[in-house]
């Protein structure tokens, strides 16, 4: 039987939020951060799950009873709604967002049936440069956004699908070939995410990606007791990445060997000659199991002069 509304939200925080404003219908929350660790395709399937199981368990110590109880409970009641009468998705611009934007709609091609799927993403107010996320809307805002909410045909879930086949190829560099294309003008913020997560592969000029390089530079901009004042000082900062602050513990732990001290933090040598592009820090990372989507993060190398990313021939 079909119920009328299914939210599908970004996360917690603004399932809560649309909660309490009142918004009326069913929700799920997409608890899963598809923009790290290795994917598979089939969004759902035993090998998807165990796949991202598997990263989360190693990367994060995510257990087996948490994995279940946060993540596969949501999806198997995600399961039970898929055929509401009106789906809405409620996703904001950044990379976090953009990436399980597609595998939740690469997913919903192949188990939603004849439902109308709708599109509500985070944006400019006032014509301010910065993008805002869904709890930072105030209750008018919020239903302007619900109220010109994007109606997605067929042809734009078959293009997120086919988008997200890309995301987990072994090969990332067709995807600079979607963004040159440029097919499809419904998801206004899809291009800026996708070049984004392309600059995630390490640069020719140090090994660094475009995260570790804005960690290493808020370090030298700045002075932070504590690590978790540097990540309170990331998550603040940061506006095209939209992580958690477990992604940037990790990261600052990738990157111990160009701290002399975390507590105050402070670059060491190796640290400053990293940024400055003097040395290469690439070899010397303690985790070498990195995967975006389908691709070995080691495997590809991004050239920042030219923008075009490159198979690694060392």
């Amino acid at each position: 039987m079909k119920t009328d509304i299914l939210h599908i939200t970004n996360g917690d925080t603004t399932t809560n939020y649309l909660k309490k404003l009142n918004f009326s219908g069913n929700f799920i929350t997409w608890r899963e951060m598809l923009c790290e660790g290795k994917t598979v395709a089939d969004v759902g399937s035993d090998l998807f799950w165990k796949t991202r199981f598997r990263f989360l368990n190693t990367t994060y110590n995510i257990s087996k009873q948490q994995f279940k109880a946060y993540t596969i409970n949501e999806y198997q009641q995600l399961f039970g709604l898929r055929e509401s009468r009106q789906i809405i998705l409620w996703f904001d611009s950044d990379l976090f967002c953009q990436i399980n934007l597609l595998g939740l709609l690469s997913w919903l091609k192949k188990y939603h049936k004849a439902s109308d799927v709708f599109l509500i993403c985070g944006d400019k107010v006032n014509h301010n440069k910065k993008l805002f996320s869904f709890t930072e809307l105030s209750k008018a805002q919020i239903t302007k956004h619900y109220n010109n909410k994007t109606l997605l045909s067929e042809e734009d879930i078959a293009y997120a699908a086919y988008v997200w086949q890309l995301y987990c190829s072994k090969n990332p560099l067709r995807i600079e070939t979607v963004i040159k294309q440029r097919q499809n003008t419904t998801f206004i913020y899809l291009e800026n995410a996708l070049k984004l997560h392309l600059q995630r592969f390490p640069s020719v000029e140090n090994g660094l990606n475009n995260l570790e390089q804005f960690v290493l530079k808020t370090v030298k901009n700045g002075t932070f007791s504590s690590k978790k004042e540097l990540v309170l000082k990331l998550l603040k900062e940061q506006e095209v990445f939209g992580f958690g602050d477990i992604q940037y513990l990790n990261c600052i732990q990738q990157l111990t060997a160009l701290f002399s001290n975390l507590n105050p933090v402070i670059l060491a040598k190796k640290g400053e000659e990293v940024l400055n592009n003097k040395i290469i820090f690439l070899s010397q990372l303690p985790d070498k199991n990195q995967y975006f989507g389908g691709a070995y993060k080691y495997n590809f190398v991004y050239n920042n002069t030219t923008k075009k990313l490159m198979k690694n021939t060392n």
